[in-house]
């Protein structure tokens, strides 16, 4: 009797073992979810300053200034991307301009520690008046060239150099070449200290622009540099920085046409400077 007992309970093992089976075959497994990541990508910001410094000269007339930006960007992979954007300042200058427009578009690339950014700038002043024809320029819209390269040390130090080129810098007819290097180095609490040298290399202006007052006339060139503490938390960061350049303020007068100096000749708008920066900036992953 056990024998057959046996018998019957293997036999019915046998036949429900087939069926068992069959039904985990019958189970799709889940699918995994696709995750589509898009190429485009944008970048948003501004800062309020306390002056608007480029290369060494104000631009607001010592006094504080707002700008704003947008960018778009679009990655070809993962070590290529293209851009383009837009960025105003309020200015204060001699030809009066409602603001400062920059417009531009690149190329980035990043391979390991090494960054390289190649691209084109149109700076434009809207609303701007000739100061005195046909002495000064009839606008002072240029386009300038950059390539901008850096590498990343290690988590702390960070090294930069750039290359600027206008070939007719602010409507005068002289060339712009602005050469620079750049250190940062991270320090702990989200501090650090970063800094710049550089030198401008100015030509000479246009016989047509400098008409038969004065002719032709060459451009100095000067030395510029920054140094600064920063202190960054989430998507803002405040920035206390010193300036200064090797012009004189007979050759600032000169240079800039600070109309302050009409009568002597000279401005300090291109001296010594300690400015106070707060900026924010956000892309779209940090909006996610």
């Amino acid at each position: 009797m056990f024998t057959k007992l046996s018998t019957a309970v293997l036999a019915t093992f046998a036949l429900a073992a087939p069926a068992a089976a069959a039904d985990l075959l019958s189970k799709k497994a889940p699918v995994a979810p696709v995750v589509v990541v898009s190429p485009w990508d944008f970048a948003v910001g501004g800062k309020l300053m306390s002056d608007y410094n480029f290369r060494g000269i104000s631009q607001s007339d010592r006094r504080p200034s707002v700008t704003a930006y947008g960018e778009i960007r679009y990655n070809l992979s993962d070590m290529f991307q293209v851009y383009g954007g837009a960025q105003g300042w309020s200015v204060k200058l001699p030809t009066t301009p409602t603001m400062e427009l920059d417009l531009y578009a690149g190329l980035r690339t990043t391979v390991g520690a090494f960054g390289l950014d190649l691209g084109v700038m149109r700076y434009v002043y809207p609303g701007e008046v000739q100061l005195l024809a046909p002495v000064s320029p009839a606008g002072t819209d240029f386009t300038e060239v950059y390539g901008k390269a850096t590498y990343t040390i290690n988590e702390m130090f960070t090294v930069g150099a750039n290359v600027f080129y206008a070939p007719n810098w602010l409507g005068t007819g002289a060339s712009g070449t602005y050469v620079s290097g750049t250190a940062k180095v991270t320090l702990p609490m989200d501090f650090a200290v970063s800094g710049e040298l550089g030198r401008y290399y100015l030509g000479t202006t246009d016989p047509v622009w400098g008409a038969q007052v004065v002719g032709a006339t060459n451009l100095p060139d000067y030395t510029y540099w920054n140094a600064g503490l920063s202190y960054t938390y989430k998507f803002a960061t405040l920035d206390l920085r010193y300036h200064d350049t090797t012009l004189s303020k007979n050759q600032c007068g000169g240079l800039t046409g600070d109309p302050r100096g009409a009568i002597t000749g000279r401005s300090n708008w291109c001296g010594q400077a300690f400015i106070a920066t707060l900026s924010f900036d956000l892309t779209s992953k940090d909006l996610k």
